[in-house]
């Protein structure tokens, strides 16, 4: 995956997004230059969500036409109609069966959509797909069940029999992957965990990403390991102006959590080459604060919600370091991390606003409902910008091999 995060590669090529949430990833492939043709998503306020910004999300909304969000059951839509017109499938299959704050059912579980990810691909038949999914699909115990994940992308053709057992599944699927001829549809993939803090979003976020190209697109494609790192942080705030351009009083500058352990050993000399990780206070250092701000603010989606207390395990993201990772939850309120812990220990919950600017949403994007729905959808969300450094690598290599 080549880093170059500042260059989009806008030659225009279509998509479809599955699963699409509140539309990260969809914005940051869109800012890559895909054009969706269809968005599928069945939440309710998502969809709210998709069509308020759907000039976000799709260059065509300008040419005068409407971007097709398709509301409902992925399981009764057909993709056939775009057999082979397609450059691109994305999404994210719905994680609660990997999550580590899920039950960890996986394939027991009805709302493991990877098989509808899967046909979407059998057939759509995409030069290219990019799906998404939470860390937890690498637990040890889901070992097994991630490779029949993994094989069933790459070899979408291989369907399940009625009332065949997922483990009797794989077995058939191994040997299939193992065979020398290998007729009918196939796609190389490659997976790798990454944290989006490594690719200068504000927030420790790690998602795992499976990236595949059909086998007629010589793509010869790989991850890179991003270019920021918290040891170019620390070192900034030692030595370098982070302090300085934030305009923060020398009493008041305290390295805390991660940082402050790092700090310890870095001297002067040691500067790191990468970029530092960008901060919770690099993200929201410009909005006001919730708390003084009124409901008709001209900052969309940025009013203050009460409430917010720790409790052992949940903290809240200190100012100067990439925020926690941003929960949805599903019990009450979501999460216990989608606070901001300031220097004297008190917390406040994030904005919906400010949350955004932590997943990287431009501040014009619009979400619908109510606070705790919206954090949902961004507890969900795949951040934009790491959705853009992937998707131009994607475009990138697809370009070169049509010229190649």
């Amino acid at each position: 995956m080549k880093n170059n995060h500042e260059k989009s590669f806008r030659a225009v090529r279509s998509s479809v997004e599955l699963f699409a949430g509140a539309g990260g990833l969809g914005i940051g492939l869109a800012q890559s230059g895909f054009e969706p043709q269809l968005v599928v998503e069945h939440n309710k306020w998502c969809c709210d969500t998709l069509r308020e910004n759907e000039g976000v999300l799709a260059q065509k909304v300008h040419d005068g036409k409407r971007l097709e969000v398709l509301e409902g059951d992925i399981r009764f839509v057909d993709f056939a109609r775009f057999d082979g017109s397609l450059d691109l499938v994305s999404g994210g299959p719905p994680c609660q069966p990997f999550s580590l704050g899920g039950r960890h059912r996986a394939y027991d579980d009805a709302r493991d959509m990877f098989p509808q990810a899967v046909r979407a691909l059998r057939e759509a038949r995409p030069k290219a797909f990019v799906f998404e999914n939470v860390k937890g699909l690498m637990r040890a115990a889901f070992q097994n069940y991630f490779e029949y994940v993994q094989l069933q992308m790459e070899h979408p053709e291989m369907i399940a029999q009625p009332d065949e057992h997922w483990e009797d599944h794989l077995a058939r699927l191994e040997r299939h992957h193992t065979r020398t001829k290998r007729p009918g549809l196939h796609y190389r993939v490659v997976t790798r965990l990454l944290n989006a803090a490594n690719y200068g979003v504000p927030q420790k976020r790690e998602r795992i990403l499976f990236v595949g190209f059909r086998d007629d697109v010589d793509a010869r494609w790989s991850f890179d390991a991003g270019d920021h790192s918290m040891e170019a942080l620390v070192w900034d705030q030692l030595y370098g102006d982070y302090w300085d351009r934030h305009k923060v009083a020398k009493k008041d500058r305290k390295l805390e959590g991660r940082c402050l352990q790092l700090s310890r050993k870095l001297s002067s000399e040691q500067r790191p080459q990468s970029k530092p990780w960008k901060t919770t206070r690099d993200a929201i250092a410009d909005l006001p604060d919730p708390r003084q701000t009124r409901r008709s603010s001209s900052v969309f989606n940025h009013t203050f919600q009460d409430g917010a207390r720790t409790y052992p395990g949940h903290t809240g993201s200190y100012l100067d370091e990439p925020a926690k990772t941003l929960k949805a939850g599903v019990h009450g309120v979501p999460g216990g991390e989608n606070m901001l812990r300031r220097a004297d220990g008190s917390v406040r919950y994030f904005s919906t606003r400010e949350a955004a600017r932590l997943q990287t949403f431009p501040d014009n994007y619009k979400f619908h409902g109510a606070w705790s729905e919206c954090m949902r959808q961004l507890g969900n969300a795949v951040p934009v910008h790491l959705a853009q450094v992937v998707g131009d690598s994607v475009a990138q290599q697809l370009t070169a091999s049509e010229v190649g």
